[in-house]
Order: C-alpha cells, then sequence, then structure tokens
C-alpha cells in the first residue's frame, strides 16, 4: 500500500492504493462490521464504511458495467421512464419519490427500498432523524457542474458537538448508489434522507482526508481532493454527494460520526440535451414606506414617510442597490412596483420622516436624509433597465388572493385607476415601455376566484405555480417543469413557473458573508440538479422554465441564481429566454384547485375586516375631498396610500399592514375633524332683526370650499334664521366667522342647531353644534304679531274638529 500525505489546515490527506482484491474487501467489510457490533461505542454509529472499490464500477470516462447505462451525449428509454408518476418493478412507490434500480447496484449489491416519498417539493424527514456527534459544513465545492476529467476539491469545516473527546477519524465521500437521479422527486428523496444508508454507496476508495482527535466542541477545517475518474459518474445528471466523518481505530472503527449530503451536477462535454428555455424573474420591490399624510409648504408639498429604511436599501450597499446592480446586464427579466418608484422620486424631491409609524401630524416629522441615495437609485435603476424587458405590475402590488376571497370588489376601480397611472410613472422616470396587465398572486396560488378578479382589475396575465395549473397533453404528467403560458377560460392567460425551485428560493435564507457559506452552497448545488435534472426528463422536447424568487429576493440569493443560470449555460443545459418568448403560443388549460391551500399561506391573508375598513377609508376620502380647494393632490395622496394598504408585502409582516392601514384612517379622521364649528353655549339677541356669529375652524393644510353653514330654531315661531345656507370659506389652518341673519318674533330662549353641509351633495359634515340663543327687547309690535299669530293657530285648533263632526252627521 501506497500512502501520501499532505498537510492542510491540520487535516492530512490520505491517499490508498487499490491493490486488495474484492474478497479481501468483503472480508475487511464484514470483519468491521463484527467489530461494531461487538463493542458499545459512546457516540451514535452509523453503517460501517465500505473497504475497496465496488464491484462493476468503471471510471468517469468509461461507462460502468451496470446493465444498460447511458453513455455520454446518449438517451436511453430510461430517462423517459424516470418521469413524474412512473413506477419502477423494483419500487413499491409511484410517487415522485421513487428511484429507478438499474441493474447491479454500485454499492452493496441492491438498492434499499425506500417507502413511499411525499408530494413533490417536501422537505419533511422521510423516517427517524440520527443526531451524530460531529457536525458537518461544506463551505466550498469545485467546480460547481463537473464537465470532463480534472478534480473535484471540497472544503468545509466540522465540529465536535458531543460531550466527549472523540478519537482519529477521517473523512470521505460518497456517490449515490442508484447512480444519476432521473426524477425531480428523486432529488427531494436524497435531501430528506438523515441517517446513513446503503443508497448513499459506498466511500470513494482511496480519497479520504485524516482528521486528528477532535476536543469536545473543536472546529476544525478540512479540504478534499478527487480525480473526477474516481467518482465514477456514468452519465449526464444530478449525483447525491454525501461526505462522511468515519471514526479510525479502536473498537467502534468504521462508525459513522457524522455527515452532509448535497446535489453533484455531471454534464460532459459531449453531452446533447435541448436546453431549456429559461425565464428568470428579477424582481426589486419593497414594502410601503410612505403615508398619506404630507406636510404642505408655502412652496410645496412634502410626502411622509412611515420610516426611513429606504435611505439604507437605496445606498451602497443596500439590498435595493445591489440587486440593480447585479441585474444589470443579466438575462433576468426586471418586474417593478410602480409605488417604489413613485417613492424613490419622492424621497429624492424632498421628503419628511414621522415621528412614529402612522402619525398623523406632519408637524412633528423630520426631513429625510436619502434623497441624494434615492436620485442614485433611479439614475442606476433607468442605466441597468435599458433595452431590457420590463414588467409593472399594479400599482403597489395587491393582494390579488386576499382582495378576491375577502371582499375586495369595491376597491377594483381604485386599484385599476392606481395601475393605470403606476404603469406611465415606471415608463416616464425609467425611459422604457414597460409591459402591464401582469398579476402576482402570493405564492403562485391560482383558482377561479382569483382569476376572475385579476381580470376586474385589468390584468390578462397571471404568474401561476406549475402546480396548480395544468394544461392539455402535458410532456410530463403532474410535473413541476411543464413551465409555460397556458390559456384559461375567460381569457386569463396563466404564465407557469416551476415551484420545487421556488420553493427551494423562498425557504432558503442564507446569511450574508462566511456564516452563510454552507447555505448558499447547499442551494447552489440544489438548483443546479433540479434544472439539470428537469433538462433530462425530456430530453429532446424543446420546453420553458421559468424560475421566480421571492418578492423582497435577499442579495445572497440573488447571487446563487445568478451562478446557477451562468454556470447551466456555460454547460448547455438552460439558454436564455425571455417573459414575452415564454407568452408566446399559449396551450389550452385549466385549473388544478387547491385542496391543500397551505395554511400558513391562508393565515397571512388580508383579514376581510381590513379590507372593509379600506373600502370605508375610501368613501372618506371622496367625500374629504369635495371640501378642498385643490382636491387632487390630496386625493391622489390618499388613494396611493389605500392601494398601498392591500399591498402583498404585508404578507410577511401583519402588525406593519395593521399599523399602516390605521394610520391612514387616523389620517382621514384627523382630516374630518379638522373642520368644525367652534363650540359656543349662548348668545344674546338684542332687538327683532339681528345676525349670530358661528365660527368654522378650518385644520387642514388648504383653504377649505365646497361647504355651507345651516342653522335650524327649535322655535322658528320665536326666532328664525333669515339665511337658510350661508357658504364658507376659509385659508388653510385658519379659522372663519359666518353671521347668519336671524329674525326674532318673542323674548326668551331659543335652541338653535347649527350644522355644515357639503355643497356637492347636501350631506352633512362633522358633528352638528348646538347652542341657546336668548332673544331680549324684542319690540311690541312684534310681540303683538306673535300673539295674534298664536291666537290665529289656537283657533284653527278649535274649527277643525267642528267641522269634522258636522261632516260625519251628514
Amino acid at each position: 500500500m501506497r500512502r501520501g500525505r499532505t498537510a492542510d489546515a491540520g487535516v492530512e490527506v490520505v491517499v490508498v492504493g487499490r491493490g486488495g482484491t474484492y474478497g479481501r474487501a468483503v472480508v475487511a467489510t464484514v470483519t468491521t462490521i463484527l467489530v461494531a457490533i461487538t463493542s458499545v461505542p459512546a457516540t451514535p454509529t452509523g453503517p460501517a464504511r465500505a473497504a475497496g472499490p465496488a464491484p462493476g464500477r468503471g471510471t468517469y470516462d468509461v461507462t460502468a458495467a451496470r446493465g444498460p447505462s447511458r453513455a455520454y451525449g446518449s438517451t436511453t428509454a430510461q430517462s423517459l421512464s424516470g418521469a413524474y408518476g412512473s413506477t419502477t418493478p423494483q419500487s413499491p412507490s409511484g410517487s415522485y419519490g421513487s428511484t429507478t434500480a438499474r441493474g447491479p447496484s454500485r454499492s452493496y449489491g441492491a438498492t434499499a427500498a425506500r417507502s413511499p416519498s411525499r408530494a413533490y417539493g417536501s422537505t419533511t424527514p422521510q423516517g427517524p432523524s440520527r443526531k451524530y456527534p460531529v457536525s458537518v459544513e461544506l463551505a466550498s465545492l469545485t467546480p460547481a457542474v463537473i464537465r470532463q476529467g480534472g478534480d473535484l476539491t471540497i472544503s468545509g469545516r466540522v465540529t465536535n458537538t458531543s460531550g466527549r473527546r472523540l478519537g482519529p477519524a477521517h473523512i470521505g465521500v460518497r456517490i449515490g448508489a442508484s447512480g444519476a437521479i432521473d426524477t425531480r422527486g428523486g432529488l427531494s428523496t436524497v435531501a430528506r434522507r438523515t441517517p446513513l444508508t446503503r443508497a448513499d454507496g459506498p466511500e470513494v476508495a482511496g480519497r479520504t482526508a485524516r482528521l486528528a482527535a477532535l476536543p469536545t466542541g473543536a472546529e476544525r477545517g478540512f479540504r478534499l481532493t478527487v480525480p473526477v475518474p474516481d467518482l465514477e459518474l456514468d452519465d449526464a445528471g444530478a449525483y447525491a454527494l454525501t461526505v462522511n466523518v468515519v471514526r479510525e481505530g479502536g473498537a467502534g472503527a468504521g462508525t459513522v460520526l457524522g455527515l452532509t449530503r448535497t446535489h453533484l451536477s455531471a454534464y460532459p462535454d459531449a453531452t446533447r440535451l435541448e436546453p431549456l428555455r429559461t425565464t428568470v424573474l428579477w424582481p426589486v420591490l419593497d414594502a410601503p414606506r410612505m403615508e398619506a399624510l404630507t406636510l404642505r409648504t408655502q412652496d410645496s408639498v412634502l410626502p411622509v414617510f412611515r420610516d426611513d429604511e429606504l435611505t439604507a436599501a437605496f445606498g451602497p450597499g443596500g439590498r435595493l442597490r445591489r440587486l440593480v446592480e447585479m441585474g444589470k446586464g443579466q438575462p433576468v427579466t426586471w418586474v417593478l412596483d410602480p409605488d417604489l418608484i413613485v417613492q424613490a422620486r419622492a424621497m429624492a424631491a424632498g421628503y419628511r420622516v414621522a415621528r412614529t409609524p402612522g402619525d398623523s401630524d406632519p408637524q412633528e416629522a423630520t426631513e429625510g436624509e436619502g434623497g441624494e441615495a434615492a436620485a442614485d437609485w433611479l439614475a442606476a435603476l433607468r442605466a441597468a433597465v435599458r433595452g431590457r424587458e420590463v414588467i409593472a405590475l399594479p400599482y403597489a402590488d395587491p393582494d390579488l388572493a386576499s382582495l378576491a376571497r375577502g371582499g375586495g370588489a369595491p376597491l377594483a376601480g381604485l386599484l385599476r385607476r392606481a395601475s393605470r397611472t403606476g404603469r406611465s410613472v415606471v415608463d416616464r422616470a425609467l425611459g422604457v415601455h414597460a409591459r402591464a396587465g401582469v398579476g402576482w398572486p402570493a405564492g403562485g396560488e391560482l383558482d377561479d376566484g382569483i382569476a376572475r378578479y385579476a381580470k376586474e382589475l385589468g390584468l390578462d396575465t397571471v404568474l401561476a405555480s406549475g402546480a396548480g395549473v395544468a394544461s392539455e397533453g402535458e410532456l410530463v404528467s403532474e410535473g413541476a417543469t411543464d413551465d409555460g403560458a397556458v390559456s384559461l377560460e375567460g381569457g386569463t392567460t396563466a404564465l407557469r413557473y416551476d415551484a420545487a425551485i421556488a420553493a427551494q428560493l423562498f425557504a432558503s435564507h442564507p446569511a450574508a458573508g462566511a456564516a452563510g457559506e454552507p447555505a448558499r452552497l447547499l442551494l447552489r448545488q440544489r438548483l443546479l440538479a433540479e434544472t439539470l435534472t428537469a433538462a433530462r426528463e425530456l430530453p429532446y422536447a424543446r420546453r420553458e422554465l421559468v424560475m421566480v424568487p421571492p418578492r423582497r429576493m435577499s442579495l445572497a440569493v440573488a447571487r446563487v441564481l445568478l451562478t446557477v443560470v451562468a454556470e447551466g449555460r456555460k454547460a448547455g443545459w438552460l439558454e436564455p429566454g425571455g417573459f414575452t418568448a415564454a407568452l408566446r403560443k399559449p396551450t389550452a388549460g385549466r385549473l388544478r384547485g387547491f385542496d391543500g391551500y397551505p395554511l400558513a399561506r391562508h393565515a397571512s391573508e388580508l383579514p376581510p375586516a381590513r379590507l372593509a375598513a379600506v373600502v370605508r377609508d375610501r368613501r372618506r376620502m371622496r367625500a374629504l375631498a369635495k371640501v378642498l380647494s385643490d382636491a387632487r393632490a390630496t386625493a391622489a395622496s390618499v388613494r396611493a396610500a389605500l392601494a398601498r394598504s392591500v399591498a402583498t408585502a404585508w404578507r410577511a409582516d401583519p402588525s406593519g399592514a395593521a399599523s399602516y392601514q390605521q394610520g391612514v384612517s387616523r389620517y382621514l379622521t384627523a382630516s374630518i375633524a379638522s373642520v368644525r364649528l367652534v363650540p359656543k353655549s349662548m348668545v344674546v339677541v338684542a332687538g327683532g332683526s339681528a345676525t349670530i356669529p358661528v365660527t368654522v375652524d378650518n385644520g387642514l393644510q388648504q383653504d377649505l370650499t365646497g361647504v355651507e353653514l345651516r342653522v335650524l330654531s327649535s322655535r322658528p315661531e320665536r326666532l328664525n334664521a333669515r339665511d337658510r345656507a350661508m357658504p364658507v370659506r376659509a385659508s388653510r389652518a385658519v379659522s372663519r366667522t359666518v353671521r347668519i341673519r336671524v329674525k326674532a318674533y318673542a323674548n326668551g330662549p331659543v335652541r338653535l342647531t347649527a350644522q355644515l353641509y357639503t355643497t356637492a351633495d347636501g350631506l352633512p359634515w362633522g358633528a352638528p353644534m348646538t347652542f341657546t340663543a336668548d332673544v331680549r327687547s324684542v319690540p311690541s309690535g312684534a310681540v303683538i304679531f306673535v300673539l295674534g299669530g298664536t291666537a290665529l293657530i289656537v283657533l284653527a285648533a278649535a274649527v277643525r274638529p267642528r267641522r269634522a263632526r258636522r261632516a260625519r252627521r251628514r
């Protein structure tokens, strides 16, 4: 046996020769198992490590003798039979998680039977998990895609998480026993598997890294280099890759101390799969920040923001700024919210920040600091989207599912109007011709109600999860890779996107920097495996692949997504497509329905009570607009805020959603209450004719028009108003006294009620004000007139019953 050692980060790389025969390997394996069984290890154990190469394994450049294998560049019927829903003779499961057996296995002679898989995309563990004493994390794996020859280099770190010292061990790699994974569900099966099983295959003999004893809590880095031919990857495809730590020496030799799994994608140069036409959406979205509140000055109207967080997001290194920089020049379709453009332009022109979110007093707002950052971001975005596909979502990206289920029909007109305005804002601000009429329901959920509501908003195209829309004559039955446009009843076109890839992107939250390296690596390898396996499902069919990341995509996820697209393009199984191209030639289809609608997603919908509050606020906004001298600016500000109140972004922040909507309501309440009658208790009316002063307080930031004052008397025979309605006009933030002429007929107190009304429709405004008028010194003539009038009334009351009796006698 030949040994060569090189030190790296305290770890020795041990190169073991292949001189042993198969019989010696079997004896060594049996001996190791017997020793492990008779010993009492202090830590959980795993299957014994296989010694020596398994029979029938060839090299990377030679097809292994495993029955009807697929050589590079060729595809057998197995590629087609591995489609979703297919059942192989040797697997009892017909679900997505089934794995096809292909003749003799590369490890223990047969592939272990697996329990039926769960639904596609599930990440629930498929059995009891095993806690190992050593945690293994991968930091890098190069190359990301195995092409031809060369070395596979893996680095990472191991940590002793047990409560005792662990003896010497080694780090090794294993390739899944079943070879290239034929189905998308098979990838999920690998990710769910926790303890080491026969399906993980034997260790690659002779390619291990020695690990010295680990004290409790100790952490060590490792680097392992394996020649690609030693991996014996027989076909193009995704393989299960396991990196494990195995104890060496002593009674527990061969015990698995820890492991981690990922996917390894191989695409030799001679492979000729039909590439997937790939559309990658690049959302540049954020939560609403601008309030309905504004601060009017002599020269301008300054919007008020609930916080100043966009300053950091727009600035150098901020999420929104980096997304624009990363997406520039990439084959992506930009997805923009017009409201974000509006907010950036407002910041660049000057804005204020509320003392607390939802504050209704603009005078307490402070000056915002993000004007320069917002202007720079707009310039960068303008340069990045020039000549590219741009989608302008409906204004503020409304939550279509919540609105459709919660009774948002009264808001449809508001949202349609806001969306038309928003698209023109995007076009003017960025110098593009953005595509409008595209809706994006949360989670890609689409049913008849959502489709109808989208149509009511003028949206003829809806992004939908591939799990919810079926087309006639699907190439892969119930497959998540049947992306592309589907024409539904009612004239709506659903653009299906890949549900499995979206689930990975939505569920992954890798941290930035070195701390997030393991998560980013696993996500990258999984997405490469997903796309390559999708291409292998039907290797000669021309198909679409639509990749949709989260709305508020993190920089780490964005970086991984671009890397996957670049690697897939370079290898040849992906090619750039586009949103417009993906919508061409839609196939007829139908909605599958959502019997399994996720409870968490349903719980995150905007509650119907909040939507009803938004509808009430809209009615109050219309009333407020009737009394303003410059209603256009205020109405536009409130309409935009109402649209933001039903934004999809609030699903991730329910408390923020409630706070924002309540802030809009408080603003309207304060605005309506700021136009009021100043209370008074008594006035004295001396003489038969007089004027009564009534003060109207205008606390608005603009002139008051469109209202009139009416005064009614409880005793018109004593005191009556000669002016039935007096128009009221008051400058902004001032009080105006209106004088009502009255006519007195008798001395004594009279109750008067003053009320404001809108002149446009005669509806009451605000609360009435009641006071007492004390009539004094009315002339005698007036008194005699009143007494005479009273006598006539009494006489009429007496004569009427007498006439009635005579009529009955006749």
